[in-house]
């Protein structure tokens, strides 16, 4: 309460020091109209009118101001709708005192453009008031530091892009004390903009002035504000910031920023996302919505990678209802929290089992009625599963038929099977079990109750089962950093990207594709490290040593998405193609099927990478 008080006993003394303020302008502005009318000689009478008029004129326009709430803003967020305010309540002003003077005296013994002028400097005078309480205010009223601002303990930055970007960060850090930056200039490879100012700081030149900026003003740090900007352009500003020995930051991208605000609190270390990243993805937004909207939606592998992603985008897209299915405790109730904090308006409903345990499984969709499936659930890991082909076989394939079975049994809309570039010419025992549950989609293309397709892609930046994982942890211990192969390369794409291109192949899937996403250029791992290893600040080979230690089981040298002769057609999206899916045999995927049913009973690994061999043709073991 004594809180409460006190904050209304200040507002109550800064509206006095304003009004006390406001009066003085008023008086000031009258006497200078009467100055600039009579250019500096006043007569008698004009003193007599100035005396008469003086007082009404300050209480009329006083109460204008109150009336147009010139007392109730908050003067630190002074802005064009407080200056329209101001200008209203002028005109109102003045325009009722100029009519009461032609009312009572019809101007005898009164100058017409005395009043005028004494309109026009009371806008400029209020108005100029208000925005410089703006100004001092931000700066904490601190006189002397707005002339001699210490700048001993701040950090000496640039902002690389004089775009919307830049401009918004430049007006954060200049306006905010509290930001111990001291921002030197803009760079910006538009060589028109050499020379221009962006609230009052200049921009210096282009990327390949770094350097000299850089030595010159003993730069820190450059903050990249280019949202747009390609993973080729970060590369290349963090080379010349690296040249220049000045720590390199970023924003995010626009594809990471999904309708955020810029602002200094995004700024962050570049990571290997902003490397990678790529022009960003154009959803068909209505399409989207039209296919989740109201939906009840299920995800299985929730809380993986994919999953977890899956379920933000989904809700953002106003999904009915939310049904969140994870094996992994730890997992479920961190994307629990997540869901239930930021979508606390939508219902969700989080479960903890296997897509193995069929009972589980039907229950779920007995409790919860369910429009959707994205079957992201896998055990993804090449070489463990190698050593754990059973357990392979029956996740992500008997797991798959599972989901699959039940959703058939139910009704859903539609079926979306999260599957990897690890399937195509599989040489290993994760990408044979998942073109298997591939296989077994397929199967179902003539279900006229529920349409089931497939979305296929490479590597995801940060997933668990990714190699940059690895190389992070290797790094944080001083290395070394183990690369298999120097020619080994990998499609790599981001979280986020994934998941809207999931989404998109599903609202366009009619049932019975195999989507493939557009991963782009596959990368080589040696440059990956390369690239990794000099975010961390370190030189490859000199601080940090990478060491070669040949392919692991089941590894390919290289991954491919596309399959020559598969007749691979493109979509209306420029970064999804589509596989029609040629005739699979229902009961013969069937029998192969209940065949290893058998086997993996016996749990005799060797028999079953034997059978998986047999269903799947074009797995060829190495």
């Amino acid at each position: 309460m004594a809180e409460i008080v006190k904050k209304v006993h200040t507002r109550t003394k800064n509206v006095y020091i304003i009004l006390t303020g406001d009066i003085f302008l008023l008086v000031l502005a009258n006497i200078f109209a009467y100055l600039i009318r009579f250019e500096g000689i006043i007569s008698g009478w004009a003193v007599n009118a100035f005396v008469m008029t003086i007082f009404p004129i300050i209480i009329l326009k006083l109460i204008s101001f109150y009336y147009f709430n010139l007392y109730r803003g908050m003067w630190r967020y002074t802005g064009i709708v407080d200056l329209g305010n101001i200008f209203f309540a002028c005109s109102v002003s003045s325009g009722l005192i100029i009519l009461a003077i032609l009312f009572f005296f019809r101007f005898e013994g009164f100058s017409r453009g005395v009043f005028i002028i004494d309109y026009l400097l009371t806008f400029i005078f209020i108005g100029a008031f208000r925005l410089a309480i703006r100004v001092f205010l931000n700066r904490g009223f601190d006189f002397r530091g707005l002339i001699f601002r210490d700048y001993s303990d701040m950090k000496k930055i640039i902002i690389i892009g004089a775009g919307d970007a830049g401009e918004k960060l430049a007006r954060e850090i200049t306006g905010n004390k509290k930001l111990k930056y001291r921002l030197i200039g803009f760079i910006d490879d538009d060589p028109r903009k050499k020379g221009l100012q962006i609230h009052g700081i200049p921009i210096l030149g282009t990327t390949e002035n770094i350097k000299k900026t850089a030595f010159e003003s003993s730069v820190d740090e450059a903050v990249i504000a280019i949202p747009s900007a390609t993973g080729a352009d970060i590369k290349r500003i963090l080379s010349l910031c690296e040249d220049a020995n000045i720590k390199t930051r970023t924003i995010p991208g626009l594809g990471e920023l999904f309708g955020d605000t810029i602002s200094v609190k995004k700024i962050r270390d570049i990571s290997f996302n902003d490397i990678l990243r790529r022009e960003p993805v154009n959803l068909d937004v209505p399409l989207i919505e039209d296919f989740i909207r109201g939906k009840s939606v299920l995800i299985t592998g929730a809380g993986g990678s994919i999953g977890s992603e899956l379920c933000r985008k989904v809700m953002k897209f106003k999904a009915g209802k939310l049904i969140i299915f994870e094996r992994n405790d730890t997992n479920l109730h961190e994307i629990k929290y997540e869901i239930e904090n930021l979508f606390a308006d939508i219902p969700s409903v989080s479960i903890l089992g296997s897509i193995t345990d069929e009972k589980k499984v039907e229950k779920v969709f007995n409790d919860h009625r369910v429009d959707l499936v994205f079957h992201a659930a896998a055990y993804k890991h090449v070489p463990l599963m190698e050593f754990e082909p059973v357990e392979a076989v029956r996740n992500n394939v008997f797991g798959t038929k599972t989901v699959v079975d039940i959703s058939l049994k139910h009704n859903v809309e539609k079926f979306v099977l999260v599957s990897t570039d690890k399937a195509v010419r599989p040489v290993n025992v994760m990408g044979a079990t998942k073109r298997l549950a591939e296989l077994y989609v397929q199967s179902l293309s003539n279900s006229k109750n529920c349409d089931f397709l497939t979305v296929r892609f490479g590597n995801v930046v940060g997933s668990s089962g990714s190699v940059i994982p690895l190389f992070l942890k290797q790094i944080g211990r001083g290395g070394p950093v183990t690369v298999t192969d120097a020619e080994a390369t990998r499609f790599f794409m981001t979280i986020p990207e994934a998941a809207s291109l999931i989404l998109q192949a599903a609202a366009m899937g009619k049932g019975s594709e195999i989507f493939m996403l557009d991963m782009g250029e596959p990368v080589k791992v040696l440059d990956l490290a390369h690239d990794l290893i000099r975010l961390h600040g370190k030189v490859p080979n000199v601080d940090i040593d990478i060491r070669f230690i040949g392919m692991r089981p089941g590894e390919k040298l290289f991954e491919e998405l596309l399959v020559e002769g598969e007749g691979i057609i493109p979509t209306e999206h420029p970064k999804i193609m589509v596989k029609r899916s040629i005739d699979v045999s229902r009961a013969e995927v069937i029998k192969s099927i209940e065949e290893m049913s058998l086997l993996i009973e016996n749990g005799d690994p060797d028999v079953v990478i034997k059978k998986l061999c047999e269903v799947v043709p074009d797995y060829i073991r190495k």
